[in-house]
């Protein structure tokens, strides 16, 4: 029987594990939103919940799932899918690519991820934090945000123009670069260092500790780009006249500005990347293909 591990994925199972793993975690990312648009005063993450959950219920959490859907459907689709792709064309049978050929992969596959991506990613954030605002202030003028996330890119792109869903595209690319790599580079390399320490096997386990240390080092990386990307892409248009004017304004507050909700960001990320990486491990394992070299059973 031909060994599953041998077994590779479909360029397109990357962005349906990331968007199984956004119903879960969906309400720890509009926190994170929450936090990073705040400027001044500070608020617990738990007094930050209890609020929003008192005043608008607790389905207020999942405001904007349709959003972070469509992000997760563009953006990571293309990001895991060119990843995959390079891997396959440019690996050939026990010969891998090297780590350094891993990060430039993972960086390129990221940007172009990014750049495709901000549209859902605009709508997003614009979903998630809309509930924090009064009725009068909410970006429809009525009492309600954004019906769906498809909505949302029609109104803007009327509205403001669709240069608008691009807003914040600089630094999302940026991100998005940083991410994958952290993400899909690092979990393959600490993979494959634990499958070849003789003590780890190819399971659910070894996919969990690989996706926490890669979960880790994501966050790390992108925590400042991920602050700056999402107030540029709440601000209203023309607040900010580029990157470095949005650069400045952030650190009136000092260093630590940049890195405003790194916690519930890693909390929401950690179980983002273990579920992602368990998901697409199991559509691998389950769906994937053997290399042309391998025969099926």
């Amino acid at each position: 029987m031909t060994d599953k591990t041998q077994k590779l994925s479909r360029w397109y199972f990357g962005g349906l594990s990331s968007a199984g793993a956004a119903c879960v975690t969906h309400p720890l990312d509009l926190l994170k939103v929450h936090l990073q648009t705040q400027q001044e005063g500070k608020i617990s993450i738990v007094r930050l919940t209890t609020s929003i959950i008192q005043k608008q219920g607790i389905l207020a959490l999942y405001n904007g799932l349709s959003a972070s859907l469509l992000r997760q459907l563009t953006y990571s689709t293309i990001r895991f899918g060119a990843y995959e792709v390079g891997k396959q064309t440019f690996e050939t049978s026990g010969q891998p690519l090297l780590f350094y050929q891993k990060l430039l992969l993972a960086g390129f596959s990221g940007a172009a991820g990014g750049v495709l991506g901000t549209p859902g990613d605009v709508i997003n954030v614009r979903m998630q934090n809309d509930i924090k605002l009064s009725p009068q202030l909410r970006r429809n003028k009525f009492y309600f945000s954004y019906k769906h996330a498809l909505d949302g890119v029609i109104r803007v792109t009327q509205e403001e123009g669709i240069r608008q869903l691009f807003s914040g595209c600089s630094t999302a690319t940026l991100r998005a670069a940083l991410m994958t790599i952290g993400q899909l580079s690092f979990y393959d390399q600490i993979k494959i260092i634990l499958l070849e320490s003789g003590y780890f096997k190819d399971n659910p386990i070894t996919h969990i500790i690989s996706s926490i240390f890669a979960g880790a080092v994501a966050t790390t990386f992108t925590q400042p780009f991920d602050v700056l990307k999402t107030r540029a892409m709440n601000a209203k248009p023309g607040e900010f006249k580029n990157l470095m004017d949005l650069f400045l304004y952030t650190a009136k507050n000092g260093p630590f500005a940049f890195f405003k909700g790194y916690i519930p960001a890693f909390i929401r990320l950690a179980p983002q990347t273990i579920l992602t990486f368990v998901f697409l491990e199991q559509l691998r394992s389950n769906f994937g293909f053997y290399p042309s070299n391998v025969p099926e059973s």
